[in-house]
């Protein structure tokens, strides 16, 4: 099964935003250090935005749909390109970027056994909660503005009497961020 690359060169992607009850988001280091980031992956010919979910939930982070519950998500696909680094140019057809349909996921009991080695390969090696808006921060500079964007549209869900406030490098940001800003996404 391949991955769903449209005719523009996005490939087709989940997203998830893991929350526990008190508000905090999982965030996850890649193997061997290359950053942080939410679990994400393809999705596979014949595979609904859901069942991809599940698929690569209990691949990255060994969760089961048992132990999560969808509290959002995104209504369109939110997208980004891939810096000309950062794309293999030897695959085809040539993937530019993703577009990827974003969930916020709750979990259903506080101590979930999280686990990185159910695949050959490992995504992630190390865990941690954060406050909300921290992942924004921590994500490559590409994937910035889509944080962005899916924190916004799904903390509505998460948070209906408000969002938590922002954090005081809100303002900071570098300027390649500007489109992101809270302003522009109302």
């Amino acid at each position: 099964m391949g991955d769903l690359i449209d005719r523009d060169g996005f490939r087709a992607n989940v997203g998830m935003v893991l929350m526990s009850d008190d508000g905090q988001l999982f965030l996850a280091r890649r193997a061997g250090g290359r950053g942080w980031q939410f679990p994400q992956g393809g999705m596979r010919r014949g595979e609904s935005p859901e069942d991809s979910l599940y698929r690569e939930l209990n691949e990255e982070i060994g969760l089961q749909a048992g132990d999560v519950e969808i509290v959002g998500r995104t209504r369109y696909w939110l997208r980004y390109r891939l810096p000309q680094r950062y794309r293999r140019h030897n695959v085809q057809p040539l993937c530019l970027g993703q577009k990827q349909r974003w969930f916020l996921l709750r979990l259903r009991r506080p101590d979930p056994a999280f686990r990185f080695d159910l695949t050959a390969e490992p995504e992630f090696d190390r865990w941690r909660w954060v406050d909300y808006w921290q992942p924004i921060r921590e994500v490559i500079y590409f994937k910035r503005a889509v944080y962005t964007r899916a924190l916004h549209e799904l903390g509505v869900s998460a948070f209906p009497e408000g969002l938590p406030p922002y954090p005081s490098w809100w303002r900071a940001r570098a300027p390649s961020d500007a489109a992101a800003s809270p302003a522009t996404l109302r």
